[in-house]
């Protein structure tokens, strides 16, 4: 079965140190956790396969092909903090940005296009929402805004870049609820987390980084007290 997602060789510096070396591992399909103390890599590693910032050498596939050819099939889910909040723009006009590939380039957006995009804002919960301007929303919301957008574009493999970060209870439970609906359609999802807790009940892979691959795999033989300590230097609790 081709991998939703691979890397071959990645290295990664800022300002000439190192943040990824000779990264390669591919995901499986499902649910998969990137884990790792901060400045481990996380969020390097998804930037640099998407181009978002430059590599020193190294491949990503994406289904089986580059970026270039797969576009269409992955969707990024960034960090909330890389956002412009003030944009004047609705909930709604953010989430049908998703369905441009579906439209002509001139025009109102089509209501086909425009319904679809309510779905995905009611799949998360912000059917209300709608015509709110996106910074008037909490930051759950907000989060729950770019997910809807993701799902929107109908993807097959999600990136999703600490999306459960400083989210309220609603938006967590919101999120572990599509993800594991992804998961039933066949979808992949790799997504940068923190919270250790969630790991066994919630992901079926983990990719552990610290600068480097500490351990990859399935859940319940790489998700182990050893490699943990190995990344983090030390046992975090996994109340």
């Amino acid at each position: 079965m081709t991998p939703p997602f691979s890397v071959t060789g990645l290295n990664v510096s800022y300002a000439g140190r190192p943040a990824l070396r000779d990264v390669t591992w591919q995901a499986a399909p499902g649910l998969t956790a990137i884990l790792g103390p901060n400045g481990a890599g996380k969020s390097t590693l998804l930037k640099a396969a998407l181009g978002l910032i430059p590599a020193d050498s190294g491949e990503a596939r994406f289904l089986g092909l580059p970026l270039d050819q797969a576009r269409a099939r992955v969707a990024y889910l960034p960090q909330r903090a890389s956002v412009d909040w003030d944009f004047p723009a609705s909930a709604l006009d953010i989430v049908a940005m998703a369905r441009v590939p579906h439209m002509r380039w001139w025009g109102p957006v089509p209501r086909a296009e425009r319904e679809a995009a309510r779905a995905a804002l009611a799949a998360v919960g912000l059917a209300d929402f709608a015509e709110r301007q996106i910074g008037r929303l909490s930051g759950g919301q907000q989060q729950r805004v770019f997910l809807a957008r993701a799902l929107a574009q109908g993807a097959d493999l999600f990136l999703m870049d600490e999306p459960m970060a400083a989210v309220d209870a609603v938006t967590e439970q919101t999120i572990l609820a599509v993800l594991h609906g992804l998961a039933r359609e066949g979808k992949s999802v790799l997504m940068v987390h923190h919270d250790l807790s969630l790991i066994t009940a919630h992901f079926d892979q983990v990719l552990i980084l610290a600068g480097e691959v500490v351990a990859a795999g399935p859940v319940a033989t790489a998700f182990t007290d050893a490699a943990i300590a190995r990344a983090f230097g030390g046992l975090p609790g996994r109340t």
